[in-house]
């Protein structure tokens, strides 16, 4: 935990007049959760963007696993394993739960989609696959249609394929985004599962997910961040209550 995987400085994007990400400076250990929080517009989906190589900032480095990986567009940079899973659910609904996963085995293994027909049949992706559904808690419903499955399932799902490409680093863009309490929960218990095995960044608005799970927490507001810290301490924060939390929390 004490090793910095990524280490972020000077992160700056503008879109125009309104500068997104001002500046920022961030790490995450090896093995640890990190939230990031803050209100609507603060910057945060930009934030990931820049991580994950969908968007290339107009300033400051990122070095990831002691490499700078700045200049990286996003394949490359899920070569040097990063996942991501973003704010609208990304599968392919026409393809059975276990086709999504093993597809992704079969893409991060380098092999063209041209192959996908045969590789239905193909052990050596379609027993992974089972498993990864299994740790996600989705083994029965292998072979139901993507479509089919509920929100909380098809969120499940796209945790299980981003599993499948053994990242190093999960981005998790809003993973309880949209979820009844039950829904929301199994999620939860999911993250949960991985902690420690799992280094992970959660961008969530849902607070009880927020503090239930991460290790360190930084709240961004209007493009920087204006504090890092445990969960306790960021409960405690004056400017954090102030800015984001509100003084009821």
């Amino acid at each position: 935990m004490n090793d910095m995987l990524l280490e972020v400085r000077g992160l700056s994007k503008s879109f125009g007049a309104l500068r997104a990400c001002d500046g920022i400076d961030f790490d995450v250990r090896e093995g640890e959760t990190h939230a990031v929080i803050g209100p609507n517009g603060a910057g945060k989906t930009t934030f990931i963007s820049q991580l994950s190589g969908d968007l290339r900032p107009d300033q400051g480095s990122i070095r990831f696993a002691g490499q700078d990986v700045t200049p990286l567009r996003a394949p490359a940079r899920a070569k040097k394993g990063f996942a991501r899973s973003f704010q609208i659910t990304s599968i392919y609904r026409e393809f059975t739960a276990l086709d999504n996963v093993a597809l992704a085995i079969q893409a991060h293994a380098g092999h063209s989609f041209r192959f996908w027909k045969p590789a239905r049949s193909e052990p050596a992706l379609r027993d992974p696959a089972r498993q990864y559904l299994d740790g996600v808690g989705l083994g029965e419903r292998a072979n139901a249609l993507a479509a089919n499955l509920s929100h909380g399932e098809q969120r499940q799902l796209e945790v299980a394929m981003a599993l499948a490409t053994k990242p190093r680093l999960l981005l998790l863009d809003e993973p309880v985004a949209g979820m009844g309490t039950e829904e929301s929960q199994r999620m939860v218990t999911l993250l949960d599962s991985l902690k420690g095995r799992q280094t992970m960044i959660l961008v969530e608005h849902d607070m009880d997910a927020v503090f239930s799970l991460a290790d360190r927490i930084s709240v961004l507001v209007y493009g920087r961040i204006i504090a890092t810290g445990a969960p306790l301490d960021i409960r405690a924060n004056t400017e954090v209550r102030q800015a984001y939390l509100g003084e009821d929390s």
